[in-house]
């Protein structure tokens, strides 16, 4: 009896974390869907010059993803361990990192924002939409980095409500902003790209302000200075342990999903601009995956801290299957709305075709996704953060991109090719990493000792 109400305890403790990062995570893909929709209505290669900036710009904020993994996994690990001390070291020393970091990147992209664009191929027509988005977007880099740490906080605290509320509010203001400043509404000029990157980088620095408000009132109240003398080099160096291999799998997809833009490039405007639109409905395919993903890695690392293995191990699988039955589910519907859908963002019909095609291979891909959103995660989560680095890195460039030069561009599949080897990257993965889950070599690497 007491078992059974531990099992429904927890997944109560799962379902409060995942519907307020479902919802945080469904208005955080809408900003970015808000500005393609917007944007299709301005031209469609102000789209596909977004869409190459955004893939660098993704690229750059997984740096500050070194960082924030390892917030998540020691904050939910402590507090699981009942050590808030440690705790509040952690969240101290990750945001002296990450401001130092985004200033950093920030510089980076906005002067760097010619050359990069020009490294990516990105043709002579499409530059300065490119250049100028880049530009703005890029210079406050930085108010996402302090964001993401201080939302990595909270909703490793069980407070995943107060970021979901900060994202509503950024929505609101990022949809005012694009229709105002992309158009030229109520008096404002219309600055087509410039004005939504504008936008976008008055939200976020709005989105930190808040989030920085509701950590000192609802979760930290200060940062006694006696907690860092002497300095915590035992939490950086924790830290850095997660962050480094858990953010370089994540570059490293990043970056290979920059070289298949590259190749997608090549293939023309319309192969381009048919990705983006594609990748911005396929985002609310896996939605709910991310959603559980990230409140099952929070639970699961509590469930760490308290020595609970076999508990961790049981909700493991309980999201896995959770997350593949509803991303196949969603993804069908998709490929059979995919005309209809992809005939609201654009009337070409070479672009309508392609999506339409990769939507129906997508069903399959979104399988091993839906798996490898969860597993790694969940395996963060318990410490075992170097196993899906190594699997990430060999999968992502020798079947992804490796595949998807062969198919795509030697073999003239075209986009639907490419995703062919995309759907072979991730399913591949997916087995590797259900096969790991099972063994529980995990059990043994969390951080309370």
């Amino acid at each position: 009896m007491n078992l059974n109400k531990r099992k429904n305890g927890i997944k109560v403790g799962l379902r409060k974390l995942v519907a307020p990062i479902f919802i945080e995570t469904l208005l955080i893909m809408m900003l970015g869907a808000v500005d393609t929709v917007m944007l299709s209505q301005y031209s469609d290669e102000a789209v596909a010059a977004v869409g190459v900036v955004n893939q660098l710009v993704m690229f750059a904020f997984l740096i500050f993803e070194i960082i924030n993994m390892g917030t998540s996994v020691l904050c939910s690990q402590y507090l699981g361990a009942k050590l808030p001390q440690k705790m509040v070291q952690v969240v101290g020393v990750s945001l002296l990192l990450n401001i130092l970091i985004g200033l950093g990147v920030s510089a980076v992209l906005y002067f760097g924002a010619p050359w990069l664009l020009h490294m990516m191929g990105l043709r002579a027509e499409l530059m300065t939409y490119g250049v100028n988005y880049m530009e703005i977007v890029g210079a406050f880099a930085f108010f996402q980095a302090i964001s993401l740490t201080i939302s990595a906080s909270l909703k490793s605290a069980d407070k995943a409500i107060y970021p979901m509320m900060v994202v509503v509010v950024v929505n609101v203001l990022n949809i005012i902003g694009n229709y105002t400043l992309i158009f030229g509404k109520f008096g404002m000029p219309a600055l087509g790209v410039e004005g939504a990157a504008i936008s976008t980088a008055f939200a976020r620095g709005v989105s930190m302000v808040i989030l920085f408000v509701i950590l000192f009132r609802k979760h930290i109240s200060r940062f006694p200075l006696k907690y860092f003398r002497p300095f915590p080099w035992i939490e950086l160096k924790n830290l850095l342990k997660i962050g480094v291999p858990s953010a370089g799998e994540n570059m490293s997809y990043s970056l290979s999903q920059v070289v298949l833009t590259y190749f997608i490039n090549l293939l023309g405007n319309e192969a381009l601009a048919a990705r983006m639109y594609v990748v911005n409905v396929v985002m609310f395919v896996y939605l709910f995956t991310i959603a559980m993903a990230q409140g099952g890695a929070i639970s699961i690392g509590h469930l760490v801290g308290k020595k609970r293995i076999r508990g961790a191990y049981l909700l493991g699988k309980y999201v896995m299957r959770l997350s593949v039955l509803v991303s196949v589910t969603l993804s069908c519907i998709w490929a059979l709305m995919g005309k209809t859908m992809f005939g609201w963002l654009t009337d070409n019909p070479e672009i309508i075709h392609m999506g339409v095609m990769v939507l129906y291979v997508d069903i399959i891909l979104e399988i091993g996704k839906a798996i490898n959103i969860y597993a790694t995660n969940a395996l963060r989560a318990t410490g075992d953060v170097n196993y899906p680095f190594y699997v990430g890195v060999v999968m992502q460039w020798g079947v992804a991109v490796g595949c998807g030069y062969l198919f795509g561009l030697h073999w003239g599949w075209g986009l639907v090719g490419m995703w062919f080897a995309f759907l072979l990257d991730e399913n591949i993965r997916g087995v590797i990493f259900v096969r790991r889950w099972n063994s529980m070599k995990w059990a043994k690497k969390g951080f309370v000792k």
